[in-house]
């Protein structure tokens, strides 16, 4: 069996030219989303990560800035900084890129953006607005998976899926996404005993643990779905998933890669927040 490749890049084209057509409908109402990003500190993957979010939403017509503060900036000014793209009506969505400087209480600042431009989803109110069933502003790795799953017309109801993490930022609302969805959930981590057991039984497979190839082919049912969240730097330099990519391509029923899979769909989500902040800002 090879797997069908759940092409991450392909359907982030699809997301774009959606929403292209959604950017010229609010051009027309004189309107146009915007997306700041405030980074403090230089971290080399963070930049790599801005800029393809900055490409994407150039693509597609959004406005984005960029706003630079230096590592050593105190938590006050960054907080400042915050209150005041929260009052800047050319601003519809923002983002704090992670991970901040030692020193600064990443969750203070983050739970300081409006709940109505928190477009990574990770104020409290957006991520417990999951737990009721409501997608509002959805921390945009999860959505990926969802949209990824959807765009692959892959049944998520009566399925049982089994998802590998549980942090705030991927597993817990991937699992209350699915739960919304109508699937089975079951939520392992690093301290579940024979892991293996439970990922033979899903239906469904996210690796999102952030361990390089700790999934192997002999942990999938044969015929599973296996979507990869992992990012991982090898001693080599490459990047390699949270899946052995090669063997469980071989098991699997259909696969995302890595690079080229969510990776991609998160950054397309991240775009699709902002749109959808900008259209619920004039009511629509």
């Amino acid at each position: 069996m090879t797997a069908l490749v759940l092409d991450g890049a392909a359907m982030a084209r699809e997301v774009f030219a959606e929403l292209t057509a959604r950017v010229a409908a609010l051009a027309r109402r004189g309107l146009t989303p915007g997306l700041a990003t405030v980074m403090v500190g230089d971290n080399a993957a963070s930049r790599i990560y801005l800029r393809n979010k900055m490409k994407a939403c150039g693509e597609v017509g959004l406005h984005a800035e960029l706003h630079e503060m230096p590592a050593d900036a105190r938590e006050g000014a960054v907080l400042e900084k915050v209150r005041s793209l929260n009052a800047n009506p050319a601003i519809h969505g923002m983002i704090v890129q992670l991970p901040l400087p030692k020193g600064l209480d990443a969750q203070q600042i983050l739970q300081s953006i409006a709940i109505g431009k928190d477009v990574d989803g990770f104020n409290w109110a957006n991520l417990g607005a999951l737990v009721d069933g409501h997608v509002s502003l959805a921390p945009c790795t999860p959505l990926g998976v969802i949209d990824m799953l959807d765009r692959a017309r892959i049944a998520i109801e009566g399925r049982h899926a089994v998802v590998i993490g549980r942090s705030s930022i991927v597993g817990k609302p991937l699992a209350l996404m699915l739960i919304a969805r109508g699937a089975t959930v079951t939520v392992c981590n690093s301290k579940t005993p024979d892991l293996a057991r439970f990922t033979r039984s899903a239906d469904i497979l996210v690796a999102a643990a952030g361990r390089a190839r700790l999934v192997t082919a002999d942990m999938v049912r044969p015929g599973a779905v296996v979507i990869d969240v992992g990012i991982n730097r090898l001693p080599d330099g490459k990047l390699a998933g949270d899946v052995d990519y090669a063997a469980v391509s071989e098991v699997a029923g259909a696969i995302s890669p890595v690079p080229g899979g969510v990776g991609r769909m998160t950054v397309a989500m991240l775009v699709a927040n902002t749109v959808s902040a900008a259209e619920r800002s004039i009511g629509k």
